[in-house]
């Protein structure tokens, strides 16, 4: 991995430093390349007993909700983000509070070598992986569809659908039963506008949401050979900042009424229910779509 420099940060005053070496306790790796920004949360003497998780687009909203929430019920997390190094270290700092070890990778989801090399690190910082919850994605630009152009299809499919592809792979190269993995789960994130069409002008993101529940119809019969399971996970209408593309707030509130329980999801309510899908509460849950949708 190219590297600039480091720049070492203050940990939280609560939180041990297991790495003798940098009692400082957080670094901050800037430089070049598929893995170009990392950083790392160190609390504790690493002894491999705690859970990994790996979770894509973690920065913010649903993504950083799963961060959080997993390291509360005892997970070491590695998470990728895309450009907002600032909301990726308030993210890995909070989750570190729980008294996680945390890892934060910044890489473009949508490339192949980004992605096998963020789970090439993640392995060689925890060596092991035990779960994946592939939550990267955009919703993109609204547009009609006469106005639909292959760079705007491109953008929405690398981030949506081509990551998710590269993922899993990556995921088998560590987690395969058949490779001396440990096996274990993988959450897909879709939408409930697979199954709706979503909001005007946004058959783009419509058609990739529907592309991945396809896509773990297929897993689901290729991945047990592997030790692993796979799911899907439909978020409905969900108070986070995506919605900023179509309107924001006033787009929420106005797209509420239609929920039968007559309010938006909460990020929380979204990652408790990933969280399920990757515990052994789920052990018997393979190639299913569970919508958290309000009824919608």
């Amino acid at each position: 991995m190219p590297v600039a420099h480091w720049i070492t940060a203050r940990p939280h005053p609560s939180v041990r430093s297991h790495d003798q070496e940098n009692p400082g306790g957080r670094d901050l790796i800037a430089g070049r390349g598929a893995d170009a920004r990392l950083l790392v949360s160190r609390s504790r003497r690493m002894s491999g007993s705690r859970p990994v998780l790996v979770v894509t687009g973690g920065g913010q909203g649903i993504g950083r909700a799963i961060v959080l929430l997993a390291a509360a019920r005892g997970y070491d997390v590695a998470f990728t983000y895309r450009s907002d190094s600032g909301a990726a270290e308030r993210a890995q700092r909070d989750a570190a509070q729980a008294g996680a070890d945390v890892l934060a990778l910044q890489a473009d989801m949508g490339e192949r070598d980004a992605v096998f090399a963020a789970f090439d690190r993640t392995m060689a910082h925890f060596g092991r992986i035990d779960a994946v919850i592939n939550n990267a994605g955009v919703i993109g630009a609204p547009r009609a569809i006469a106005e639909v152009d292959t760079d705007h299809l491109s953008d929405v499919f690398r981030n949506n659908v081509f990551s998710i592809f590269y993922s899993v792979g990556a995921a088998v190269k560590h987690m395969s039963v058949q490779n001396g993995g440990r096996g274990g789960a993988i959450v897909n994130m879709s939408s409930a506008a697979a199954r709706h069409g979503g909001m005007p002008n946004e058959t783009h993101y419509a058609a990739s949401k529907g592309a991945v529940d396809s896509l773990t119809l297929a897993l689901a019969k290729d991945l047990p050979a592997h030790g692993m399971r796979v799911n899907t996970l439909r978020p409905g209408l969900i108070r986070t900042a995506i919605h900023a593309v179509h309107g924001g707030e006033a787009t929420i509130s106005a797209a509420s009424a239609s929920v039968p329980l007559g309010r938006a999801g909460t990020a929380e309510e979204v990652a408790e229910t990933a969280l399920f899908l990757i515990s052994d509460a789920s052990s018997y849950v393979h190639g299913a779509t569970l919508d958290v949708s309000g009824g919608r």
